[in-house]
């Protein structure tokens, strides 16, 4: 990675973190810690590894993203809006009344949504699927699912999982953002999950861990990830839940945060001093 791409992608996360802030900050609540978490990710995947078209969102031959977890839309929604899919003033209205942003991604109610997400697992088949109906039409165009870690609790992921690398789905790759904790607390006071990248690996998928909040090694494990033939790729995200934002980062329960205008507006301008230093 040269050092104007690197500083691209990095500048490209903190505008996805602002963005959530500010979409967050119009409803003055919501999914903060696993939205911003994985903002590098998705820097480095619309900023320089997907292939997409925002005045044709629905182009056959685009990458497609399935964001599992659904509630990182906000995450998503400001990527979407930062490449030209919607207007920036979209973000405030998240979750609204008629809005095109639901709390969780609706692929028919929002432009650059692939598939509707929410309940977790399901986006696990359903990125399989997509990836094998491309591959199977002969199309060399990828998708990539984001899930978390707590998300890998239900059974159903891991029969996808099973299903992709049985069937060689080699144009799917799967990035878990293994932040450590979920709704109910820290991930292994939940449910104890092991090493994923040993799990994964079992499964039959080329897998890498990774710093996830390291937009140059989730370049460098993406580049990785496309050059492996035969078999799906999975890239252990190793995270910070909240990543940008010290206060967020620092809450024991910061899943979904509720806080006044005034404080989201203050990690607002603490991410955009980072930003204008960049």
């Amino acid at each position: 990675m040269d050092l104007k791409l690197q500083k691209d992608l990095t500048r490209l996360a903190w505008a996805i973190r602002i963005g959530t802030l500010e979409a967050l900050k119009a409803r003055g609540f919501g999914h903060a810690g696993g939205a911003l978490s994985v903002a590098d990710a998705l820097a480095v995947l619309y900023g320089s590894q997907m292939r997409y078209d925002p005045a044709n969102p629905s182009w056959p031959e685009r990458d497609k993203l399935v964001c599992s977890k659904g509630h990182a839309g906000p995450a998503v929604y400001a990527v979407l809006a930062e490449k030209g899919f919607f207007p920036t003033e979209m973000l405030k209205t998240l979750n609204q009344p008629g809005t095109s942003l639901p709390s969780h991604c609706d692929k028919s109610k929002t432009p650059g949504i692939d598939m509707t997400t929410g309940s977790l697992g399901q986006g696990t088949s359903l990125a399989v699927g997509l990836a094998l109906g491309d591959k199977l039409k002969g199309r060399d165009n990828r998708t990539y699912l984001i899930v978390g870690d707590g998300e890998l609790n239900e059974g159903q992921c891991w029969e996808a999982f099973m299903f992709a690398a049985g069937k060689g789905v080699d144009n799917l790759t799967v990035l878990i953002d293994r932040n450590q904790k979920q709704l109910d607390g820290p991930v292994k006071d939940v449910l104890e999950t092991g090493d994923f990248g040993e799990k994964f690996e079992a499964f039959g998928f080329f897998t890498q861990s990774i710093p996830g909040n390291d937009v140059e090694a989730v370049y460098g494990a993406l580049e990785a990830a496309k050059r492996v033939s035969g078999k799906p790729q999975a890239i252990v995200l190793n995270t910070v839940k909240g990543a940008g934002v010290k206060e967020i980062e620092d809450m024991a329960a910061n899943h979904s945060v509720t806080v006044s205008t005034e404080k989201w507006a203050e990690w607002q301008d603490a991410c955009k001093a980072v930003l204008a230093a960049l």
